[in-house]
């Protein structure tokens, strides 16, 4: 299992939950969910009641089920093969999102299922979950991948020793630029390093430290500091000032 997945899956997470497409499409569902009046919530609920509580209920379970399965997505071997990924994929986001529908039916009707109730309400939530995942899977692959920006810091390098940067480290005048192919000592600042390795998303954690978010897979304290160990095994000191940082990155 990847030591560092609820780390990259957060901040993913964070990512589609600040994109105002993903609350304009939530939003969009809600207004249709809530002029159709399914499961009969024409009765119980005014318009704007209903328009709250389905707006409440798509984006509740989206946010649950897409972090769980961000999460499971990198947390799984890559191995496995694609049926158990598929079931663990269905049940990992059945599990995150029924808590939700429970609890904003209880919040909202006063209703907790009995017996009975759970017994139809586990099968729809996961029978859904699975269809999303269903869904997802058989149309990303049809998706065509934009080739991704490559950093300019990389054309200061020989062709031997490009690859994913992963960190920066200042070294008086120099910069030494550590990739997955290798280690360069560059002439350049730190500061005129860290712009060159953009698109690459990092975080500065040392006056003379920067690490790639992909690079990092664990943190943990050591005293008021702290100190990064990349997946090379490489350890790298953050520094106190940047120790809020790191632990707002969710690292900590």
């Amino acid at each position: 299992m990847n030591d560092g997945a609820p780390q990259v899956a957060l901040r993913e997470w964070r990512r589609h939950l600040r994109a105002p497409r993903t609350w304009g499409a939530l939003g969009a569902v809600a207004v249709a969910l809530a002029i159709l009046g399914p499961f009969g919530l024409n009765d119980l609920l005014t318009p704007p009641g209903r328009f709250a509580y389905w707006l409440a209920m798509t984006g509740g379970t989206y946010a649950a089920g897409l972090l769980a399965n961000l999460w499971l997505e990198r947390a799984l071997p890559k191995r496995l093969p694609a049926a158990p990924r598929w079931v663990l994929g269905g049940l990992g986001t059945g599990l995150a999102v029924l808590p939700v529908v429970a609890a904003l039916n209880l919040l909202t009707f006063g209703y907790w299922p009995d017996l009975a109730g759970w017994a139809v309400l586990v099968p729809q939530v996961f029978g859904l979950a699975f269809v999303v995942n269903t869904v997802f899977d058989l149309l990303t692959p049809a998706l065509p991948e934009a080739e991704p920006a490559r950093p300019a810091l990389l054309d200061r390098l020989p062709p031997p020793k490009r690859g994913p940067i992963l960190s920066l480290s200042a070294q008086d005048h120099y910069t030494e630029v550590a990739t997955e192919a290798g280690r360069e000592l560059v002439l350049i600042r730190l500061a005129d390093a860290t712009r060159e390795a953009a698109p690459t998303e990092g975080l500065k954690v040392h006056r003379s430290h920067w690490v790639a978010h992909a690079a990092i897979a664990s943190a943990r304290r050591d005293g008021d500091r702290a100190i990064v160990t990349l997946r090379s095994g490489a350890e790298i000191p953050v520094s106190r000032a940047n120790v809020a940082a790191l632990r707002q990155a969710g690292y900590l």
